[in-house]
């Protein structure tokens, strides 16, 4: 069970209304930790506040778009006056799948913004409070595609293997002042967003986590940074952190080619 001392009373939970952040928002609630709930659309945000304030806590949402610049600075002002113990930011979808230079470049810097600029802004802002206060924990949720190269990824993929260095930068800076920092890497999940971008659950072989189980996984190894990968996908990011990075990024890229059923690349 997790501490409601050392990571309350409040936890705020960007991405919060479904999936892995919906879960994490239960869990927590569970433990008797208060909750802010960010994500864009406030009708799915109203109804998982509604699911977890009956566990007995107070809840907060705020409907508000991590990509636009004033965001970080609504997040503060909206929990000004609570203690907040844990950040997850669990935002940072792949919002413009193209290759690069047929893109659109404000597509690819409002991603850079929400997977980069957006958790960077609220770490600082509520870890200098953990800091502290000498206790807290902050978990910034990732993705195996930050391990290797692929195509339609490449700012997706390098923003999330950004978040994972920080992350375990981070790690190192905040050890000595009891602030726990994990980034928390997910394989294919089976998440609403996930669906809606028509990703290939049903291909044999392939490991599909829950978001119920990721968001368990994640809070148990809070204490244990700075990164845990999860789902059953830790010999996956083993295999896509070797020195041909040539054979891993084409193996990579044949896999997701399957993944969104793509024809298959003979190269």
């Amino acid at each position: 069970m997790i501490d409601p001392h050392r990571y309350g009373p409040w936890a705020v939970i960007a991405g919060g209304s479904e999936g892995v952040g919906a879960e994490f928002a239960a869990r927590l609630a569970a433990a008797g930790i208060n909750i802010v709930l960010l994500a864009r659309r406030e009708g799915p945000l109203a109804e998982t506040a509604e699911r977890v304030a009956a566990r007995g806590v107070q809840v907060r949402t705020l409907a508000v778009d991590l990509t636009a610049p004033d965001a970080p600075s609504r997040v503060a002002s909206a929990t000004a006056d609570v203690e907040v113990g844990l950040l997850v930011y669990n935002a940072g979808a792949n919002t413009h799948s193209a290759e690069f230079l047929d893109g659109d470049l404000d597509a690819f810097a409002a991603m850079n913004a929400l997977n980069v600029t957006a958790p960077l802004a609220l770490v600082h802002h509520f870890g200098r409070g953990m800091r502290e206060r000498g206790r807290g924990g902050i978990v910034l949720v990732g993705s195996l595609t930050g391990y290797c190269g692929s195509a339609r990824h490449t700012v997706y993929g390098g923003s999330k293997a950004y978040l994972r260095i920080f992350a375990e930068s981070l790690w190192l800076e905040l050890r000595d002042y009891n602030v726990d920092v994990l980034h928390l890497v997910l394989g294919v999940t089976r998440t609403p967003a996930m669906a809606r971008a028509g990703l290939n659950f049903d291909i044999p072989g392939m490991l599909v986590a829950e978001p119920a189980d990721v968001a368990r996984e994640g809070l148990e190894q809070l204490a244990n940074g700075p990164v845990f990968v999860a789902g059953g996908n830790a010999e996956t990011a083993a295999r896509s952190s070797g020195p041909d990075r040539a054979a891993i990024v084409l193996g990579g890229h044949r896999r997701m080619q399957k993944l969104i059923g793509a024809e298959p690349d003979p190269r």
